[in-house]
């Protein structure tokens, strides 16, 4: 956790916030409040928020990924808005540095930002191994690369149990036995795994039907499993829904979290069942209109959620 600064910039974002105008309608926003974007990417949707919350409030922008921080110093570039490097878990702690007990409104966008997906050095994406023509691309995935192992790493260190659980549990990919086997049996060929290795391995493992429309790359439950196991994506959500946003968010302030898979969703709509803490504003996840989902595809698998914190 630290101040946002990065070696290089990256430029402006290419990333297009999701549910935008949902996510203003639930955050309920006016002239200072004090206002936590924990995944603030670009800044899409932090801008938007600063324009609400008047020349006496503040938003506070967190983010794992350095390179992001950078883009989104473009989008706000802003006396209001304070960006930090650091976990949304973690924003207890960063709270206390800027001398702040609690925030008002709180908002997570759990997705990858199509600026991650498009760098090819980052290897999020499964087309980063294969549009190029290139097979060296690194299979890193680390939303901060100064820490933690890579996800070439775990491919070449976890039993082939541990892989087959971890893309079970984290992508629901039902080849996840067929396909731990064969990144097992191939590592004796390889020091360090690439997009396209893994892309190249799960192809020849997973077995697929004719194909159908609309149907997605085979690798992709992976790469989704893999990502979120690198970077303790279920750890963080849990730690900051049990401790870090009920215990920061002032009675009456809200809480908005788009997810993009079921397992996140499922999360976020337990924790906001607890009746002790929260009047959950959404019993049923709301999703992107028709016409967001043409323009933005990527939109198609989100689901907001909300909730009110109640005075305990």
């Amino acid at each position: 956790m630290s101040d946002s600064t990065s070696a290089g910039d990256p430029g402006a974002s290419i990333h297009r916030p999701v549910l935008v105008r949902e996510v203003l309608q639930f955050l309920d926003l006016g002239p200072g409040l004090v206002v936590v974007d924990g995944t603030v990417g670009g800044g899409g949707h932090s801008k938007l928020i600063l324009e609400q919350v008047g020349p006496d409030g503040k938003l506070i922008g967190l983010d794992r990924d350095p390179a992001m921080l950078v883009r989104a110093s473009h989008a706000l570039a802003d006396s209001r808005a304070i960006l930090r490097h650091g976990s949304y878990a973690e924003m207890p702690q960063i709270l206390d540095s800027l001398g702040i007990s609690r925030v008002d409104r709180v908002l997570l966008d759990l997705g990858l930002s199509s600026d991650q997906l498009a760098d090819a050095s980052r290897g999020f994406g499964i087309q980063s191994g294969t549009q190029s023509g290139t097979s060296d691309n690194p299979l890193d995935m680390r939303f901060d690369p100064s820490s933690g192992p890579t996800v070439s790493d775990l491919l070449s260190t976890l039993g082939e149990a541990e892989l087959a659980d971890l893309f079970q549990r984290f992508g629901e990919e039902s080849a996840s036995r067929a396909i731990a086997r064969a990144i097992v049996a191939r590592r004796s060929e390889l020091t360090q795994w690439t997009v396209a290795d893994l892309v190249v391995t799960v192809a020849q493992s997973a077995p697929r039907g004719p194909k159908r429309r609309h149907e997605i790359h085979p690798a992709t439950r992976v790469f989704q499993a893999l990502r979120i196991a690198v970077n303790q994506e279920i750890e963080h959500l849990q730690q900051f829904l049990s401790s870090a946003l009920p215990d920061r968010l002032k009675a009456g302030g809200r809480a908005v979290i788009i997810s993009f898979h079921s397992l996140e969703d499922r999360i976020v709509k337990d924790a906001f069942r607890d009746q002790a803490l929260w009047q959950n504003l959404t019993p049923k996840p709301v999703t992107a209109r028709t016409a967001e989902q043409r323009m933005n595809p990527r939109s198609r698998t989100a689901k907001l959620r909300a909730a009110t914190r109640k005075a305990t």
